[in-house]
């Protein structure tokens, strides 16, 4: 049964297909992420692989609110790397070195890009398709985004 909560049908469509995008970004960043954890190495190891574990268990968070957002608005989340691989705005290039400032240039390139996505995102999920509820959750995320970006960006200072 569709929510009838004041969005068109077809508006709903349209944010579902949007959040499936943004759910495809988030889960191949999350496993980027995880990469990093698993396989910084250098000096720095331990603490890296401590802060590299605590961006991924935000993004858990994220890609489970992404999918429950789709969830409250009467649709299904893709659920497959296939999908997601589709969808996803992110590349999955390899780090040249395991170093963790590598896997921290990787992961900033790859937040800020979710940030542009995101920040591109609100008007239309506002204006065009009259759904302020998910242009605020959307807006909420990069939020998100841009203080881990920021937190990334310190390293490299």
């Amino acid at each position: 049964m569709e929510p009838a909560i004041g969005i068109k049908s077809e508006h709903l469509q349209s944010v579902s297909h949007a959040l499936n995008t943004i759910l495809a970004d988030e889960f191949v960043l999350y496993a980027k992420t995880r990469g990093a954890h698993w396989n910084v190495e250098g000096p720095d190891f331990h603490s890296m692989h401590e802060y590299f574990e605590s961006i991924y268990h935000e993004l858990e968070d994220i890609i489970d609110e992404v999918a429950e957002r789709m969830r409250v608005l009467g649709h299904y989340a893709s659920a497959t790397l296939h999908e997601y691989s589709k969808l996803t705005h992110l590349t999955e290039d390899p780090v040249e070195a395991n170093t963790s400032m590598d896997y921290i240039k990787a992961m900033l390139g790859d937040h800020e890009a979710i940030i542009i996505h995101l920040r591109e995102s609100i008007h239309y999920f506002n204006d065009e398709l009259r759904d302020a509820g998910t242009a605020d959750f959307i807006t909420a995320l990069m939020q998100k985004h841009e203080k881990i970006a920021w937190m990334l960006r310190s390293h490299l200072k």
